[in-house]
């Protein structure tokens, strides 16, 4: 996992914005979501804002508190939190199929985490998608570092508009990031027009289950929450998601909520119940410690006005996160493997 600090935290708040505008990013972050009076079709139509504002405000908390894949796992007793998301990679990267020099795409792939895990253990050539260039800054030094930057790359662009000719890769996969997107159909109708036929494509989706009801007030809070905590313009139910691929020309294979038999909740790692040594900044404690460390940066001002706020609205998404887990409202693996049919006739 990363080994950030607190004056890499510290340094980098913000991403790209000006450390004199981190405040007024906060600000016009928070006003796109319900708990500051935002609506849903804002937060839509202004994505591509709204999400790089956060990913530019967030990004090295992820990597403070998280490593390098910002995602969650389903997890075996006695495994770690590290062991059970290189896992949850391997076993995307097995259900493709991958093998050694075919030309894979990672839609949304944040600074690159899974990227190179994935790489490494398929040895496949990777282009990992990402409208922020904070991101893909820090994804190509990390590249660097472990020697994948020959045969992995990074593409700034929009996957509602993937910079890429038709039939171009051998597999295609997203962790935790179409999420995302204004319209599941949009963004899955560019990842099927860029696959080759007879290809797959495979996700983990942060979705609302079944159990959601979209008139239960305690259900919007959580909902809410999860939405401002990760910079999400609305969270999708599972049979959205595959009504959206069917509607863009995909074979399903199979799919499923892959928190539902996870041997430990998917939540664990957030869960102010427990105390963890192997992701200790993760617990109640742990952000207990960075909440204070953080306020102290920003008051001798090696971090930037605006950083206590960054660390307040993700906290609120922890909550969020680890009531939707468990009241089963939410997930963030509702897997599914689909194929791109070998006609457009089939």
């Amino acid at each position: 996992m990363s080994k950030a600090g607190a004056l890499d935290l510290a340094s980098g708040v913000g991403g790209k914005i000006d450390k004199t505008e981190v405040l007024s990013a906060v600000e016009k972050y928070e006003k796109y979501h319900v708990c500051y009076g935002g609506e849903e079709e804002a937060r839509k139509s202004n994505y591509t804002d709204m999400v790089n504002k956060y990913y530019d405000l967030v990004t090295s908390f992820y990597e403070y508190g998280w490593g390098e894949s910002f995602h969650f796992a389903p997890r075996w007793k006695g495994e770690t939190l590290r062991e059970s998301i290189k896992r949850h990679e391997h076993f995307l990267a097995l259900q493709l199929g991958l093998k050694p020099g075919q030309k894979v795409l990672d839609v949304g792939c944040g600074i690159g985490g899974p990227l190179r895990e994935i790489a490494r253990f398929s040895s496949a050539s990777i282009t990992g998608l990402n409208n922020n260039e904070y991101q893909i800054t820090r994804g190509k030094e990390l590249n660097r570092i472990v020697g994948v930057d020959k045969t992995c790359n990074f593409v700034k662009a929009d996957f509602m508009k993937l910079p890429f000719s038709e039939n171009s890769f051998d597999a295609v996969y997203a962790i935790e990031a179409t999420c995302h997107a204004p319209d599941a159909y949009g963004c899955y109708k560019e990842i099927y027009r860029v696959l080759k036929p007879g290809q797959c494509f495979a996700a983990y989706e942060w979705c609302m289950t079944d159990a959601f009801h979209p008139n239960n007030q305690e259900h919007q809070k959580i909902k809410a929450e999860i939405e401002i905590g990760d910079g999400l313009p609305d969270i999708r139910l599972t049979g959205k998601c595959l009504e959206a691929l069917k509607q863009a020309g995909f074979e399903v294979i199979w799919e499923n909520d892959l928190a539902v038999d996870s041997p430990q909740p998917w939540y664990l790692p957030l869960d102010k119940s427990r105390i963890s040594f192997s992701s200790f900044r993760l617990t109640a404690v742990g952000r207990f410690i960075t909440k204070n460390m953080v306020k102290a940066l920003e008051f001798v001002g090696l971090a930037p006005p605006g950083s206590q706020r960054v660390q307040d609205f993700l906290e609120k998404a922890a909550e969020g996160l680890v009531e939707g887990g468990k009241r089963e409202i939410f997930t963030p693996m509702y897997f599914f493997l689909a194929r791109k049919p070998l006609s457009e006739s089939q």
